[in-house]
């Protein structure tokens, strides 16, 4: 895939699919920077790939704090004058799932904050950038929740919807900037966040691979695939879409 000295930032690259992403695009020849809120997963995952002859650097950045998103831009643009590509990976989900009438506060302001206050944030700062420099190429990582109902899980469902929302608005909008915005949409991935609810629920174990066709979870690492792939100048002509990732579960 065509990225080959292509300046990266992948936001929540610390593990699940930002670390896949930010791994696949080094592999590509990109350069990469590795954005999280933890310093130490950040670093790890900028080790694997400059010990497998890849570059990456860390930036450590919380996307719900503006501030932290500009200086994120400002940093990479200081160290390689440019920004070609964001992925806006970065993204939780709420400590307890329940029905919309016992939804806690904490946990929509939080997962709106991050899920899509955050990529509302990284969209802006880049976009700026992008314009600036004459071109560039967003990706946003949102979800099936993001396209269908996902039951007791109100803050995430609505913030996905809202990402795939934003993504085709902007799209329309830069699309004669030489600026292209993509989302993908992930099912059930094998990730920290479906790690956290076998663990509240193991029964949920089986009961999702049932209504997937596939009979298994997404990896990460197919993820990833895509995301490299619509960043890509293999995909020119791409632009406000979403791609899905879920074995055939939307079917």
């Amino acid at each position: 895939m065509q990225v080959n000295n292509k300046i990266v930032i992948v936001t929540g690259a610390g593990s699940g699919i930002g670390a896949a992403t930010a791994k696949h695009f080094a592999a590509h020849n990109a350069k990469v920077v590795v954005s999280d809120i933890k310093e130490e997963k950040a670093q790890k995952t900028a080790n694997e790939i400059n010990q497998n002859g890849g570059e990456a650097t860390v930036i450590v950045a919380n996307v719900a704090k503006f501030e932290d998103v500009e200086q994120l831009i400002e940093k990479t643009v200081a160290k390689y004058g440019k920004v070609d590509i964001m992925v806006n990976n970065a993204g939780i989900g709420p400590k307890n799932m329940a029905r919309t009438a016992e939804y806690t506060f904490e946990d929509w302001d939080n997962v709106i904050a991050v899920n899509q206050t955050g990529v509302f944030y990284c969209m802006k700062a880049a976009l700026q950038q992008m314009v600036k420099q004459g071109g560039g190429n967003i990706v946003n990582i949102a979800s099936l929740a993001g396209l269908k109902a996902s039951l007791n899980n109100l803050s995430y469902c609505a913030s996905k919807f809202a990402v795939v929302g934003m993504t085709k608005s902007a799209a329309l909008e830069y699309a004669t900037k030489n600026i292209r915005i993509n989302a993908v949409c992930p099912g059930y991935t094998e990730s920290a966040l479906l790690d956290k609810l076998l663990s509240v629920r193991p029964d949920m174990d089986q009961r999702l691979k049932s209504v997937i066709p596939m009979k298994r979870y997404g990896m990460a690492d197919e993820i990833a695939e895509a995301v490299v792939w619509l960043a890509s100048d293999s995909t020119k002509f791409i632009t406000g879409q979403t791609i899905t990732l879920d074995g055939g579960t939307s079917l």
